[in-house]
């Protein structure tokens, strides 16, 4: 099983190095994607490319499904690329955070400095997002993370093909609760997965970072849920 592995804002693909080794061991060949101007250098990447960029990886895929994993900000990334492709993928992972609405910007949670979107520290993280990273962790973390051109944040969110709602898609709920993401999702304030056939909510004790903290957990959590996805025993 192929499985590309798109992390969330400020991150390049090596950031899911240490997750690499589990997925191998479960016959999950993980496939981490760099996305333009975020790892590349690209300073007039935008929001589009970094979509092309995940649907470019998929068609690259030999296998005849993929599972498509976004972190964060990436699950945009990924439920946008599965709905371009519906043919070519199994399912969507979602880890700690849910597709953005039609229509809205990409991420505009922070603000642009002289159009770059630097990594804020971890002020605004402060309580279940890092309660599991050391002081060390946190460095090594903040150390590798990368300013975002706001060509790249401030594009707008469009989905294209009605079915993406047919596909298995699985929330993995890392410092909230599945019973918290239950709420948002039943209150109206997440409309794709509302309307979601296939969802499953799924706990994992971690910070908002499992790659880093919990790399083997999530490494199982993941080949689990993608075996779900294409009908076949998880190893």
């Amino acid at each position: 099983m192929d499985m590309l592995l798109i992390a969330g804002m400020w991150l390049d693909g090596t950031v899911w190095e240490d997750v690499l080794p589990g997925l191998a061991e479960r016959g999950v060949r993980g496939v981490p994607v760099t996305l333009p101007g975020q790892g590349d250098g690209d300073a007039r990447a935008t929001y589009e490319d970094q979509v092309a960029a995940v649907v470019a990886a998929l068609d690259a895929s030999d296998a005849d499904q993929v599972v498509v994993v976004g972190h964060s900000a990436a699950s945009t990334l990924a439920w946008t690329a599965a709905d371009a492709r519906l043919d070519r993928v199994a399912g969507v992972v979602l880890i700690g955070g849910v597709p953005a609405t039609e229509g809205s910007a990409y991420f505009d949670y922070f603000e642009p400095v002289d159009g770059w979107l630097p990594f804020p520290g971890w002020e605004p993280f402060e309580g279940p997002d890092i309660a599991d990273l050391d002081e060390a962790a946190r460095r090594d973390l903040a150390a590798r993370t990368v300013a975002v051109p706001q060509t790249v944040t401030s594009g707008v969110v469009r989905y294209g093909d009605p079915r993406r709602r047919d596909l298995p898609v699985a929330l993995l709920c890392p410092e909230f609760s599945p019973e918290e993401a239950r709420e948002w999702i039943g209150s109206g304030d997440v409309p794709e997965l509302e309307q979601a056939g296939a969802l499953s909510l799924v706990d994992l004790d971690s910070g908002h970072w499992p790659m880093v903290s919990r790399p083997g957990e999530l490494a199982a959590v993941l080949a689990e849920a993608g075996a779900a996805m294409r009908g076949v025993p998880a190893i």
